[in-house]
């Protein structure tokens, strides 16, 4: 979705409401910061501070991950299963909305959320999971147990394990790991402060960020170390210049997890690289793609989550999927700056990878699913020796927010996908080397800059449900080298040469 109108810094009454915002420090943390102030808002807000305690009020829905219960989908299921798995998140994102319009009813009583939203949902995703397993018991083994995976829970913000509301165990973590630092002991979010039924009590969007998820990076300890290499490692980079999305491409779709389904991220991406990415390209429309890369031989597509100013502008898509009608709201922030490098292997060198190997780094929804796959990195120029994994940082003046991915490292050496997206790759072990039955390929490691007002006030789009969390930033990216360009690419790493 393009936009007709680009506001690349934020009006002098924005910046100086969210800069009053900022920086109220004490002992290293946050105290009483309203995030959510804005020129378009009144002083009589709900206060976050630490004064105010809500009784634990329930902030989101919390469903397993269906997806990460499946061991295999055969190629003639794999359509099928991929469009329920994708209605799976509409009815989450439905559920959640009938949610926050009744919370605080709910609150009071606890058979209304069951009555009006737990259980309907819970019918909706067992008739899915029916679907699902019937699909792929026409050619393969019907999976077993994907019906306790139905139920769904309510959960506060500040709960490390969700309640079992109905029965569910919200949880379904899938495999891989993260790459990126901690955040250095700065803890958990504590509540949500959110008492508002009427737009879903938190932000300026309704439903989140919230204080707790902000910290001032000079507060957090240096955290980033550097794996030693070895004598034969492969220490060349190679580095594509594709911009940075200065043309405005957005689409809330999905094509890696939710192929054919429009909408099927309930979030917007920004996009680089290849223009004809959308939930309907095939590999034949990628390859014959144009692209903003500055070297013809890369139509790759680089896609993520966009990140907002949520400073009362109103943005091209309020009233849009994926953007307004998913929760997503404010002004969508062009990247001062995109890195996107190939690395290598600190043990040996690298293969290359198969064209059109799709790679999800992160997880979207890492606030329900736990952190196992959470793979984004925050921090400041400036302060890059150290990295938040689950906090958004709060910058001194003249630095600028960063947000890193280093995506998985290593190829099965047969498939360019798998059932959940992930098991196909593997990110390096402790000491560099690929698991067992993986080869070392080029690492990609996204680097991408902002320039935004100090302190709180800014946040990446996210599923409704998971409330802009950061620890559910996330990259996606199909390699759509040319054989040529590929080899180059090889071939530079492993010489130990910087490339272009």
């Amino acid at each position: 979705m393009g936009r007709t109108s680009r506001k690349k810094r934020t009006t002098l009454a924005n910046r100086a409401v969210i800069a009053s915002a900022a920086l109220i420090l004490g002992g290293g943390g946050l105290a009483a910061v309203n995030v959510y102030a804005s020129a378009g808002e009144g002083s009589s807000g709900s206060s976050h501070g630490r004064n105010w305690q809500p009784a634990r009020q329930a902030s989101t829905i919390d469903c397993p991950e269906v997806v990460d219960g499946i061991p295999e989908v055969p190629d003639p299921a794999r359509a099928e299963v991929d469009r329920e798995l994708a209605a799976m998140d509409t009815q989450i994102t439905d559920a959640y909305r009938e949610f926050a319009d009744r919370r605080d009813r709910m609150a009071r009583d606890p058979q209304l959320a069951q009555n009006a939203v737990l259980g309907p949902l819970k019918a909706r995703r067992t008739a899915s999971i029916d679907r699902i397993v019937t699909a792929i018991g026409r050619t393969a083994q019907r999976p077993e147990g994907l019906g306790s995976l139905a139920p769904c829970s309510l959960r506060t913000d500040d709960e490390a394990d969700p309640p079992a509301d109905d029965g569910g165990d919200g949880d379904g973590d899938g495999t891989g790991n993260g790459e990126q630092g901690d955040d250095a002991g700065q803890g958990d979010g504590q509540g949500d402060g959110q008492d508002d039924g009427q737009d879903d009590g938190q932000g300026q969007g309704g439903n989140g960020p919230e204080d707790s998820d902000f910290v001032d990076i000079q507060s957090v300890q240096p955290n980033a170390g550097k794996l030693a290499r070895l004598r034969g490692a492969s220490r060349g980079t190679f580095v594509t210049d594709c911009g940075r999305n200065q043309n405005g491409k957005f689409n809330p779709d999905n094509v890696i997890a939710a192929p054919g389904v429009g909408n099927g991220a309930h979030h917007m991406h920004d996009y680089v690289g290849n223009q004809a990415t959308d939930a309907f390209s095939g590999d034949d429309d990628l390859a014959a793609g144009d692209t903003t890369c500055r070297n013809p031989g890369d139509r790759s597509t680089y896609y993520w989550p966009v990140l907002r100013l949520q400073n009362g502008a109103a943005e091209n898509d309020a009233d849009a999927d994926g953007g307004g009608k998913d929760q997503n709201t404010g002004e969508i922030q062009t990247p001062s700056q995109v890195t996107l490098k190939f690395t290598g292997n600190p043990t040996g060198k690298v293969t290359a990878m198969p064209r059109f190997l799709r790679i999800i780094t992160g997880d979207a929804k890492a606030f329900t699913n736990g952190d196992a796959n959470a793979n984004a990195s925050w921090s400041c120029t400036g302060f890059e020796n150290r990295q938040l994994k689950d906090k958004y940082p709060i910058c001194p003046q003249g630095s600028q927010v960063v947000r890193s991915f280093a995506f998985q490292s290593c190829w099965d050496g047969q498939n360019t996908d798998s059932a959940n997206h992930r098991t196909h790759v593997a990110f390096a072990q402790d000491d560099g080397r690929c698991p067992s039955g993986f080869r070392a390929i080029p690492q990609l490691v996204q680097r991408i800059v902002y320039d935004v007002p100090p302190g709180p006030g800014f946040a990446v789009d996210s599923f409704p449900e998971q409330l802009h969390k950061p620890v559910t930033d996330h990259g996606d990216f199909i390699n759509v080298f040319d054989d040529k360009l590929m080899r180059k690419v090889v071939s530079c790493i492993n010489g130990g040469r910087t490339c272009r």
